[in-house]
Protein backbone atom coordinates (compact mmCIF):
# COMPACT_ATOMS: atom_id res chain seq x y z
CA UNK A 1 0.00 0.00 0.00
CA UNK A 2 1.00 3.17 -0.58
CA UNK A 3 2.59 4.80 2.54
CA UNK A 4 0.56 8.09 2.89
CA UNK A 5 -2.30 5.63 2.06
CA UNK A 6 -1.06 3.88 5.11
CA UNK A 7 -0.78 6.53 7.13
CA UNK A 8 -3.62 8.54 6.34
CA UNK A 9 -6.65 6.77 5.20
CA UNK A 10 -6.20 3.21 6.41
CA UNK A 11 -5.99 4.37 10.10
CA UNK A 12 -8.92 7.01 9.59
CA UNK A 13 -10.97 4.19 8.12
CA UNK A 14 -10.23 1.19 10.30
CA UNK A 15 -10.68 4.27 13.26
CA UNK A 16 -14.23 4.98 11.55
CA UNK A 17 -15.55 1.49 11.32
CA UNK A 18 -14.70 0.75 15.10
CA UNK A 19 -16.35 4.11 16.15
CA UNK A 20 -19.56 3.08 13.95
CA UNK A 21 -19.66 -0.34 15.66
CA UNK A 22 -19.17 -0.04 19.42
CA UNK A 23 -20.78 3.51 19.78
CA UNK A 24 -24.13 1.86 19.34
CA UNK A 25 -23.39 -0.76 21.79
CA UNK A 26 -22.09 1.74 24.06
CA UNK A 27 -25.56 3.61 23.94
CA UNK A 28 -27.29 0.28 24.25
CA UNK A 29 -25.96 -1.06 27.45
CA UNK A 30 -26.06 2.46 28.97
CA UNK A 31 -29.28 2.57 28.34
CA UNK A 32 -29.97 -0.77 29.57
CA UNK A 33 -27.82 -0.20 32.51
CA UNK A 34 -30.06 3.43 33.14
CA UNK A 35 -27.08 5.37 32.75
CA UNK A 36 -28.49 7.90 30.89
CA UNK A 37 -28.78 12.00 32.58
CA UNK A 38 -31.74 12.84 32.57
CA UNK A 39 -32.67 16.64 32.66
CA UNK A 40 -35.71 16.42 34.48
CA UNK A 41 -34.23 14.48 37.87
CA UNK A 42 -30.79 16.12 37.47
CA UNK A 43 -31.19 19.34 36.11
CA UNK A 44 -27.63 21.00 34.88
CA UNK A 45 -27.34 24.62 33.99
CA UNK A 46 -25.00 23.78 31.51
CA UNK A 47 -26.84 20.95 29.60
CA UNK A 48 -28.85 22.29 26.62
CA UNK A 49 -31.25 18.32 26.04
CA UNK A 50 -34.60 18.01 27.03
CA UNK A 51 -34.14 13.81 27.18
CA UNK A 52 -32.38 11.34 28.86
CA UNK A 53 -29.29 10.41 26.80
CA UNK A 54 -26.36 8.40 27.77
CA UNK A 55 -22.95 9.85 27.90
CA UNK A 56 -19.83 7.50 27.37
CA UNK A 57 -18.45 8.75 24.71
CA UNK A 58 -14.69 8.03 25.61
CA UNK A 59 -15.94 4.46 25.41
CA UNK A 60 -15.88 3.96 21.54
CA UNK A 61 -13.10 6.46 21.21
CA UNK A 62 -10.79 4.68 23.02
CA UNK A 63 -11.67 1.27 21.45
CA UNK A 64 -11.35 2.65 17.96
CA UNK A 65 -8.28 4.79 18.36
CA UNK A 66 -6.42 1.81 20.46
CA UNK A 67 -7.08 -1.08 18.23
CA UNK A 68 -6.10 1.17 15.33
CA UNK A 69 -3.05 1.96 16.63
CA UNK A 70 -2.23 -1.67 17.77
CA UNK A 71 -3.29 -2.89 14.04
CA UNK A 72 -0.70 -0.56 12.40
CA UNK A 73 1.91 0.54 14.08
CA UNK A 74 4.87 -1.08 16.58
CA UNK A 75 3.91 -0.45 20.49
CA UNK A 76 6.60 1.94 21.97
CA UNK A 77 7.22 3.48 25.31
CA UNK A 78 5.60 6.31 23.69
CA UNK A 79 2.60 4.65 22.43
CA UNK A 80 2.52 2.17 25.96
CA UNK A 81 2.37 6.12 27.87
CA UNK A 82 -0.06 7.31 25.53
CA UNK A 83 -2.72 3.94 25.78
CA UNK A 84 -2.22 3.89 30.06
CA UNK A 85 -2.65 7.99 30.27
CA UNK A 86 -5.75 7.48 27.85
CA UNK A 87 -7.07 3.82 30.03
CA UNK A 88 -7.13 6.40 33.17
CA UNK A 89 -8.43 9.06 31.51
CA UNK A 90 -11.24 6.79 30.30
CA UNK A 91 -11.93 5.30 33.72
CA UNK A 92 -11.94 8.70 35.47
CA UNK A 93 -14.10 9.97 32.58
CA UNK A 94 -16.72 7.16 32.72
CA UNK A 95 -17.12 7.67 36.74
CA UNK A 96 -18.02 11.01 35.89
CA UNK A 97 -20.73 10.11 33.11
CA UNK A 98 -22.18 7.19 35.16
CA UNK A 99 -22.38 8.74 38.78
CA UNK A 100 -21.18 12.10 38.65
CA UNK A 101 -17.78 13.55 40.47
CA UNK A 102 -16.39 16.68 41.59
CA UNK A 103 -13.91 18.51 39.39
CA UNK A 104 -11.86 19.06 42.02
CA UNK A 105 -11.21 15.31 41.78
CA UNK A 106 -10.88 14.72 38.16
CA UNK A 107 -8.42 18.03 37.90
CA UNK A 108 -5.52 16.21 39.97
CA UNK A 109 -5.92 12.87 37.26
CA UNK A 110 -5.86 15.35 34.45
CA UNK A 111 -2.00 16.27 36.07
CA UNK A 112 -1.40 12.63 36.57
CA UNK A 113 -1.73 11.26 33.22
CA UNK A 114 -0.23 14.27 31.56
CA UNK A 115 3.03 13.23 33.96
CA UNK A 116 2.93 9.78 32.22
CA UNK A 117 2.88 11.25 29.34
CA UNK A 118 6.19 13.61 30.28
CA UNK A 119 8.08 10.57 32.04
CA UNK A 120 7.71 8.66 28.65
CA UNK A 121 9.68 11.23 27.63
CA UNK A 122 7.17 12.82 25.51
CA UNK A 123 7.86 16.76 25.19
CA UNK A 124 8.23 19.97 23.37
CA UNK A 125 11.57 21.41 22.77
CA UNK A 126 10.55 24.46 20.88
CA UNK A 127 8.19 26.37 19.97
CA UNK A 128 7.94 28.97 17.00
CA UNK A 129 8.54 32.55 17.22
CA UNK A 130 5.68 34.66 15.58
CA UNK A 131 8.22 37.22 15.07
CA UNK A 132 10.97 34.78 13.62
CA UNK A 133 13.19 31.84 15.06
CA UNK A 134 11.87 29.53 17.78
CA UNK A 135 11.55 29.51 21.55
CA UNK A 136 13.69 26.95 22.55
CA UNK A 137 12.02 24.85 25.45
CA UNK A 138 15.05 22.54 26.16
CA UNK A 139 16.96 24.23 28.57
CA UNK A 140 17.50 24.62 31.86
CA UNK A 141 17.90 21.04 32.05
CA UNK A 142 18.36 18.72 35.63
CA UNK A 143 20.60 15.35 34.77
CA UNK A 144 19.87 12.47 37.68
CA UNK A 145 20.93 8.83 37.93
CA UNK A 146 18.08 6.26 38.61
CA UNK A 147 18.25 2.09 38.06
CA UNK A 148 21.86 2.69 36.60
CA UNK A 149 20.58 5.39 34.04
CA UNK A 150 21.19 8.38 33.14
CA UNK A 151 17.90 10.96 32.80
CA UNK A 152 17.13 14.28 32.17
CA UNK A 153 14.19 16.45 32.47
CA UNK A 154 13.40 19.20 30.72
CA UNK A 155 12.29 21.77 33.05
CA UNK A 156 10.49 24.62 30.71
CA UNK A 157 9.13 21.90 28.67
CA UNK A 158 7.90 19.58 31.16
CA UNK A 159 5.71 22.48 32.38
CA UNK A 160 4.94 23.65 29.64
CA UNK A 161 3.28 20.03 28.56
CA UNK A 162 2.19 19.78 32.30
CA UNK A 163 -0.12 22.87 31.49
CA UNK A 164 -1.09 22.38 27.94
CA UNK A 165 -2.58 18.99 27.98
CA UNK A 166 -4.85 19.52 31.18
CA UNK A 167 -5.93 23.18 29.94
CA UNK A 168 -6.67 21.20 26.39
CA UNK A 169 -8.83 18.76 28.44
CA UNK A 170 -11.21 21.29 29.97
CA UNK A 171 -11.32 23.82 27.33
CA UNK A 172 -12.86 20.91 25.38
CA UNK A 173 -14.72 19.79 27.83
CA UNK A 174 -16.68 23.20 28.18
CA UNK A 175 -17.15 23.92 24.96
CA UNK A 176 -19.09 20.37 24.40
CA UNK A 177 -22.56 21.87 24.75
CA UNK A 178 -24.83 21.08 21.98
CA UNK A 179 -25.64 18.09 19.93
CA UNK A 180 -22.61 17.26 17.25
CA UNK A 181 -20.71 20.51 18.75
CA UNK A 182 -17.36 19.60 19.74
CA UNK A 183 -17.33 16.04 18.34
CA UNK A 184 -17.08 17.59 14.72
CA UNK A 185 -14.74 19.84 15.54
CA UNK A 186 -12.65 17.64 16.82
CA UNK A 187 -12.62 15.35 14.03
CA UNK A 188 -11.54 18.83 12.00
CA UNK A 189 -8.86 19.55 14.41
CA UNK A 190 -7.16 15.50 14.04
CA UNK A 191 -7.32 15.84 10.74
CA UNK A 192 -5.22 19.26 10.56
CA UNK A 193 -2.77 17.83 12.23
CA UNK A 194 -2.56 15.20 10.63
CA UNK A 195 -1.78 16.64 7.39
CA UNK A 196 0.55 18.94 9.15
CA UNK A 197 2.24 15.47 10.40
CA UNK A 198 2.19 14.70 6.10
CA UNK A 199 4.78 17.84 5.65
CA UNK A 200 7.29 15.57 7.26
CA UNK A 201 5.92 12.33 5.61
CA UNK A 202 9.89 11.71 4.53
CA UNK A 203 10.61 11.91 8.10
CA UNK A 204 9.47 7.84 9.24
CA UNK A 205 9.26 8.84 13.07
CA UNK A 206 6.49 11.06 12.05
CA UNK A 207 4.38 8.16 10.40
CA UNK A 208 2.98 6.80 13.82
CA UNK A 209 1.89 10.81 14.88
CA UNK A 210 0.14 11.30 11.49
CA UNK A 211 -1.63 7.62 12.20
CA UNK A 212 -2.88 8.92 15.69
CA UNK A 213 -4.11 11.80 14.14
CA UNK A 214 -6.47 10.50 11.19
CA UNK A 215 -7.27 7.50 14.06
CA UNK A 216 -8.05 10.62 16.22
CA UNK A 217 -10.45 11.50 13.55
CA UNK A 218 -12.14 8.56 12.26
CA UNK A 219 -12.79 7.66 15.79
CA UNK A 220 -14.27 11.23 16.58
CA UNK A 221 -16.16 11.32 12.75
CA UNK A 222 -18.08 7.91 13.70
CA UNK A 223 -18.79 8.92 17.16
CA UNK A 224 -20.20 12.48 15.65
CA UNK A 225 -22.89 10.51 13.21
CA UNK A 226 -24.68 9.70 17.04
CA UNK A 227 -23.71 12.73 18.40
CA UNK A 228 -24.96 15.47 15.77
CA UNK A 229 -28.55 16.76 16.52
CA UNK A 230 -31.04 14.50 18.00
CA UNK A 231 -27.93 12.79 19.60
CA UNK A 232 -28.47 9.56 20.93
CA UNK A 233 -25.44 10.28 22.92
CA UNK A 234 -23.17 12.64 24.59
CA UNK A 235 -19.19 12.56 24.44
CA UNK A 236 -19.30 13.68 28.29
CA UNK A 237 -16.25 13.97 29.98
CA UNK A 238 -14.82 10.68 29.01
CA UNK A 239 -14.76 11.92 25.39
CA UNK A 240 -13.91 15.24 25.91
CA UNK A 241 -11.03 14.32 27.90
CA UNK A 242 -9.72 11.58 26.06
CA UNK A 243 -9.89 14.23 23.19
CA UNK A 244 -7.93 16.90 24.77
CA UNK A 245 -5.53 14.09 25.66
CA UNK A 246 -4.90 12.78 21.96
CA UNK A 247 -4.83 16.26 20.67
CA UNK A 248 -2.78 17.70 22.98
CA UNK A 249 -0.22 14.50 22.71
CA UNK A 250 -0.30 14.71 18.76
CA UNK A 251 0.37 18.48 18.57
CA UNK A 252 3.48 18.33 20.55
CA UNK A 253 4.68 15.16 18.70
CA UNK A 254 3.72 16.36 15.52
CA UNK A 255 6.88 18.59 14.76
CA UNK A 256 5.48 21.16 17.99
CA UNK A 257 2.85 22.92 16.11
CA UNK A 258 0.90 23.42 19.21
CA UNK A 259 0.83 26.46 17.29
CA UNK A 260 -1.47 25.34 14.80
CA UNK A 261 -4.06 23.15 17.38
CA UNK A 262 -4.63 26.51 18.93
CA UNK A 263 -5.47 28.41 15.65
CA UNK A 264 -7.95 25.10 15.15
CA UNK A 265 -9.66 25.42 18.04
CA UNK A 266 -9.75 28.69 18.55
CA UNK A 267 -13.37 29.74 19.34
CA UNK A 268 -12.94 26.90 22.25
CA UNK A 269 -10.18 27.99 23.64
CA UNK A 270 -11.34 31.87 23.52
CA UNK A 271 -14.37 30.96 25.23
CA UNK A 272 -12.83 28.57 27.95
CA UNK A 273 -10.35 31.51 28.69
CA UNK A 274 -13.29 34.10 28.86
CA UNK A 275 -15.45 32.09 31.15
CA UNK A 276 -12.21 31.16 32.81
CA UNK A 277 -11.34 35.12 33.99
CA UNK A 278 -15.26 36.29 34.19
CA UNK A 279 -15.89 33.00 36.87
CA UNK A 280 -12.94 34.28 38.77
CA UNK A 281 -13.04 38.06 38.68
CA UNK A 282 -17.01 37.72 39.49
CA UNK A 283 -15.39 35.75 43.03
CA UNK A 284 -16.86 32.16 41.78
CA UNK A 285 -15.67 29.07 41.24
CA UNK A 286 -13.77 28.20 37.54
CA UNK A 287 -14.96 24.90 37.59
CA UNK A 288 -18.88 24.73 38.02
CA UNK A 289 -20.32 25.09 35.08
CA UNK A 290 -23.06 27.68 33.66
CA UNK A 291 -24.98 28.74 30.84
CA UNK A 292 -22.57 31.74 29.89
CA UNK A 293 -20.87 29.77 26.61
CA UNK A 294 -20.58 30.78 23.46
CA UNK A 295 -22.97 28.18 22.25
CA UNK A 296 -25.04 29.40 25.18
CA UNK A 297 -25.08 32.94 23.71
CA UNK A 298 -26.01 32.28 20.13
CA UNK A 299 -28.71 29.29 21.11
CA UNK A 300 -30.40 32.17 23.33
CA UNK A 301 -30.35 34.50 19.98
CA UNK A 302 -32.57 31.73 18.89
CA UNK A 303 -29.99 29.48 17.05
CA UNK A 304 -30.75 25.99 16.60
CA UNK A 305 -28.91 23.63 18.15
CA UNK A 306 -27.50 22.33 14.05
CA UNK A 307 -27.02 25.86 13.42
CA UNK A 308 -24.17 25.89 16.78
CA UNK A 309 -22.93 22.92 15.43
CA UNK A 310 -22.03 24.17 12.18
CA UNK A 311 -21.18 27.07 12.82
CA UNK A 312 -18.76 25.49 15.13
CA UNK A 313 -17.53 23.10 12.28
CA UNK A 314 -17.44 25.97 9.82
CA UNK A 315 -15.31 28.12 11.77
CA UNK A 316 -12.98 25.32 12.64
CA UNK A 317 -12.71 24.57 8.74
CA UNK A 318 -11.99 28.01 7.69
CA UNK A 319 -9.16 27.83 10.62
CA UNK A 320 -7.74 24.78 10.44
CA UNK A 321 -7.18 26.28 6.61
CA UNK A 322 -5.55 28.78 7.86
CA UNK A 323 -3.24 26.91 10.09
CA UNK A 324 -1.78 24.86 7.35
CA UNK A 325 -1.19 27.98 5.34
CA UNK A 326 0.14 30.35 7.27
CA UNK A 327 3.42 31.10 9.36
CA UNK A 328 3.47 31.95 12.83
CA UNK A 329 3.19 35.29 12.47
CA UNK A 330 -0.32 35.34 10.28
CA UNK A 331 -1.60 32.70 12.76
CA UNK A 332 -0.82 35.48 15.56
CA UNK A 333 -2.55 38.26 14.30
CA UNK A 334 -5.61 35.45 13.10
CA UNK A 335 -5.91 34.76 17.08
CA UNK A 336 -5.68 38.40 18.02
CA UNK A 337 -8.67 38.90 15.74
CA UNK A 338 -10.12 35.80 17.16
CA UNK A 339 -9.77 37.06 20.81
CA UNK A 340 -11.43 41.07 19.21
CA UNK A 341 -14.45 39.36 17.54
CA UNK A 342 -15.19 37.56 20.69
CA UNK A 343 -14.78 40.39 22.83
CA UNK A 344 -16.76 42.82 20.53
CA UNK A 345 -19.66 39.80 20.38
CA UNK A 346 -19.72 39.66 24.79
CA UNK A 347 -19.88 43.72 24.58
CA UNK A 348 -22.75 43.35 22.04
CA UNK A 349 -24.59 40.63 23.99
CA UNK A 350 -24.51 42.77 27.34
CA UNK A 351 -25.38 46.18 25.66
CA UNK A 352 -28.46 44.83 23.32
CA UNK A 353 -29.55 43.02 27.32
CA UNK A 354 -29.60 46.71 28.74
CA UNK A 355 -31.17 47.90 25.85
CA UNK A 356 -34.14 45.69 25.95
CA UNK A 357 -34.67 46.45 30.07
Amino acid sequence: MNPVLLITVLPFVLALIVSLIVTPLTIFFFRKMGWVVDPKKTPHPAHTHKEPVPKGGGVPIFFAVTATVLIILRPDTHLLAIGVAGLITLIVGLVDDIKGSSPYARLPMNFLVTAIIVASGIGIAYISNPFGGVIDLSWPRVGFELLGESHEIWILADIFALLWIPSLMNAINWSSGVDGQISGVITIAAVVLGLISLNYSADITQWPVATLAFATAGAFAGLTVFHFYPQKIMPGYSGTSLAGLLLGVISILATAKVGALIIVLGIPLIDFSYILIRRIMSGKSPVWGDKKHLHHKLMAMGWGKRRVALFYWFAAVVLGVAALSFEARIKLFIMIGLVVLMTGFIIWQYSSRYSRQ
